[in-house]
């Protein structure tokens, strides 16, 4: 009978559909350089409190410097019987080196084992995450700057509500990516704890060092309660919701690009390098990359939903339905890093249709809101000035008319303060231009605003 390292107590064999389904081999083997990471650090620590003989320290770290090797360069054979990432390193150093291997675990158990690897994995891929996002953000600045003029409708339950500048949108994607920076670089913060030295969930009698074993992995502080520590996934929780939070955002922005390429809209083009075709309609152009961004907006939700269920119900400490928290963690993250990437490509390679946006930016009684403004400053209450305009936009509906092609005699049957100064204010650029506060579509605030991106790190 193999016998596993926990088998003392066992009587009985594992049963072969116990161990298939309680492995995690499948999935955890891709923390082999984390686990193996930790290990160094922890055999040292071990060796400099005269745990282990320095000797055994040596032999121990070389031999998992060759497992390391060998599972980069695909010799390592994995085996569904070793459970997980732990058991299969162990198991593959005592084969290498004997009875000293197994000195290694002394003083530490799987349970803060598998959390400093899970904590090992998030830092290092959040900070891939934000320099994706980075990445996107710069592309976002770039499409901006070279459309600083362009104007098109901005709307408000899709219906065309007033002009903005086509940089004004693009950069409110930047405002909603750099809040998502803003959070990673925030959960960072809660990953970065050491949980090693926890153990299994009390701590050990073993006089470890636990601020060395940090300064090793270059953790920032330690886990301050052992039973938290090894049941603590709310750094998991966190990261998929921030992800979660990312491809919302980039979903958001997807669907604009797929309504704007579409022929009712016909405000951009999007490269054929990024587009497919129909299997029957020769003519189609479809815009898959941005529909299955935006489809993976779900599954990367899923991933929250899941790892949310998973500890909702968890007792102190250590449970195995922890298992779960890799698969949808690792998805997550899976998602996100390859969902920006290709976005940030995408891009930087769209075209926009400058005429037809600029075209459609005259209709739907755009500059409607402007008016009212202007009998606003003349002293008229707001609501006042709202229904006068909105009477003037019922006429020219009936009449078949824009509110730039109305007379002032027309205007005036309305309001009798209307002066010819009002055409000024139905010009769509001088429009754009008056919104030149704080946050508003004006060529000079935005490009205020672009310059200040750009001294951002």
């Amino acid at each position: 009978m193999d016998k596993k390292p926990w088998g003392g107590r066992f009587c009985e064999a594992t049963d072969k559909n116990v161990e298939k389904f309680t492995s995690s081999l499948h999935f955890d083997r891709r923390l082999y350089r984390y686990d193996i990471a930790g290990s160094i650090a922890h055999a040292k620590m071990l060796c400099k409190q005269g745990i282990i003989k320095r000797s055994e320290e040596k032999q121990i770290i070389s031999g998992l410097k060759e497992i390391l090797q060998e599972i980069q360069g695909g010799l390592f054979v994995f085996e569904e019987a070793d459970e997980d990432i732990h058991m299969a390193i162990e198991k593959a150093l005592v084969a290498k080196i004997g009875k000293t291997g197994e000195k290694l675990h002394t003083a530490r158990s799987r349970n803060d084992q598998i959390a400093l690897d899970m904590r090992l994995y998030a830092r290092e891929e959040i900070n891939q995450v934000i320099h994706l996002v980075k990445k996107l953000k710069k592309a976002l600045i770039s499409l901006a700057k070279n459309e600083s003029k362009t104007i098109m409708p901005g709307y408000t339950h899709l219906q065309k509500a007033q002009p903005v500048l086509l940089a004004h949108h693009l950069l409110a994607y930047w405002e909603m990516l750099d809040r998502d920076e803003q959070r990673l670089e925030d959960c960072l913060k809660r990953i970065d704890v050491m949980p090693l030295g926890s153990a299994a969930l009390a701590g050990t009698t073993i006089p470890i060092d636990r601020e060395f074993v940090a300064k090793q992995l270059n953790f920032s502080r330690i886990s301050q309660n052992s039973m938290d520590a090894v049941s603590d996934r709310d750094f998991v929780v966190e990261s998929v919701f921030v992800l979660s939070v990312i491809m919302m955002h980039m979903s958001r922005f997807c669907e604009d690009i797929i309504l704007w390429a579409s022929d009712e809209f016909r405000f951009v083009e999007i490269s054929d390098a990024f587009t497919t075709g129909s299997s029957i309609m020769p003519q189609k152009k479809n815009p898959d990359v941005a529909e299955l961004i935006r489809g993976k907006t779900g599954r990367v939700y899923g991933d929250l939903v899941a790892i949310l269920t998973v500890m909702k119900g968890i007792p102190m400490t250590y449970n195995r339905d922890l298992q779960e928290d890799k698969e949808a963690l690792f998805d997550a993250v899976d998602t996100a890093k390859n969902s920006l990437q290709i976005l940030s490509e995408m891009a930087r390679h769209l075209k926009f249709n400058r005429t037809k946006m600029y075209s459609d930016s005259t209709k739907g009684f755009s500059m409607a809101t402007d008016m009212a403004e202007y009998l606003a400053m003349k002293g008229l209450p707001f609501r006042e000035a709202h229904r006068i305009v909105g009477s003037v936009v019922s006429y020219c509906i009936k009449k078949d008319k824009d509110l730039s092609s109305l007379t002032l005699k027309e205007l005036q049957k309305y309001y009798q303060g209307f002066e010819e100064d009002i055409f000024l204010r139905l010009n769509i650029e001088h429009g754009i231009g008056a919104r030149n506060h704080v946050g508003g579509t004006a060529q000079e605030t935005v490009l205020k605003r672009i310059r200040s991106m750009e001294e951002q790190k």
